[in-house]
């Protein structure tokens, strides 16, 4: 009991230092608002709106539903444009795709002939146009197809094949990212807060009275940990319910709490591996590159960038004892997938023991790190 009180006290005194500390405060107000807001909305990678024209040169029925099919959201209302125009209109970047009808389109079609249509694409919008191409062709041939099946009494296709999507039914970019965007400020942010908390202490003078106060480093190194985990933990809470679902619309499908719970083991380990770069600096600016050693690799390789089953079948094995990666997972399949405990506890037990491992590498560093250098 007396140690639990020390820990408590320990920890609503790192609290009240955080609260005074207006730089760190407003990193973490801006991480789980401003900064997810911006990467869900700026980092869309579907097509939206896009800019079209028509070269009508065969002006047939056909042409005229081939026209009308390219529909928002994904594309603005064509434009038509002569076929003289089309050059100095792509110079201009005023369109991402011009399509080319030609004449006798119809009537070729019609004989048989196998006519060409031409589509013109800025790929300087690399992502829009690769995807928006691929739309064009779609919307093309199901348009073709259609009205060749009024015009001829044709046997429908033996088979249909239909395609559902799981879990974002629209394949939308902002239901992925705003959620992975969290995922890394908890990273960024429990490495920086508790090495930030060392380094201070350490800056002001106040370690040194800490370790000869009746108190162990156990107990400073767990204030710290529950203090600084506790303020990452509601500024999660909030920017999945304020940010995530309220702004963004983005629904979660699993359990908040769980989710929750699962950070705050992964918090545990995180707030341990900045305890113990904190033991290593000797400043801020120290920390600040060790943070970038540590932190970069967790966050590329944790599957929220780009999936393992991408990556060398090495190193995914390897990345197996990551856990960042068991975050990723286990975040994916209780906000996504709707996972209950009995799926995810296999992902939050390892993340637990290698908090705790960090935890007395950090311990067993604490007193030396208190020794004056140089």
């Amino acid at each position: 009991m007396r140690s639990a009180a020390a820990i408590f006290w320990l920890g609503t005194k790192e609290l009240r230092s955080l609260m005074r500390d207006s730089v760190l405060l407003g990193l973490i107000l801006y991480s789980f608002s401003l900064a997810i807001l911006a990467q869900a909305r700026s980092s869309a990678q579907e097509v939206r709106d896009a800019s079209v024209a028509i070269v009508d040169e065969d002006r047939s029925p056909l042409s005229r539903r081939i026209a009308q099919a390219f529909l928002p959201p994904l594309f603005r209302p064509p434009v038509p444009i002569a076929e003289r125009e089309v050059v100095r209109a792509m110079d201009a970047g005023r369109y991402t795709f011009v399509l080319d009808i030609p004449p006798n389109f119809t009537r070729d079609l019609l004989g048989r002939r196998t006519p060409e249509l031409q589509l013109n694409v800025d790929a300087t919008a690399m992502m829009q146009a690769g995807l928006g191409a691929g739309y064009a062709q779609q919307i093309v041939a199901d348009e073709i197809a259609g009205f060749l099946s009024q015009s001829r009494k044709s046997a429908p296709a033996p088979v249909s094949l239909v395609t559902r999507i799981a879990y974002n039914p629209n394949a939308e970019t902002p239901w992925f990212t705003s959620v992975m965007g969290i995922i890394n400020s908890v990273t960024m942010l429990a490495i920086i807060l508790s090495g930030a908390a060392i380094v201070r202490e350490r800056e002001h003078g106040t370690l040194d009275h800490l370790l000869v106060m009746p108190v162990s480093p156990f107990e400073i190194a767990m204030a710290k940990i529950w203090a600084n985990g506790a303020v990452i933990l509601a500024a999660v809470g909030l920017s999945l319910v304020l940010v995530v679902r309220g702004l963004l619309g983005v629904p979660v499908a699993g359990s908040l709490p769980l989710f929750l719970a699962g950070t705050a083991v992964y918090l545990f380990f995180a707030t341990a591996v900045g305890l113990y770069l904190g033991t290593l600096a000797r400043s801020m600016p120290q920390l600040g590159l060790l943070y970038l050693l540590v932190y970069l690799p967790l966050a590329m390789l944790s599957g929220s960038n780009t999936p393992l089953e991408s990556m060398p079948p090495w190193l995914a094995t390897l990345l197996q004892v990551s856990p960042t990666v068991h975050f990723v997972a286990f975040a994916q399949a209780i906000l996504y997938r709707g996972a209950g405990l009995a799926l995810v506890w296999p992902r939050i037990v390892p993340i637990a023991g290698i908090g705790g491992l960090f935890l007395v590498l950090a311990l067993r560093r604490f007193r030396r790190a208190t020794a004056p250098s140089g």
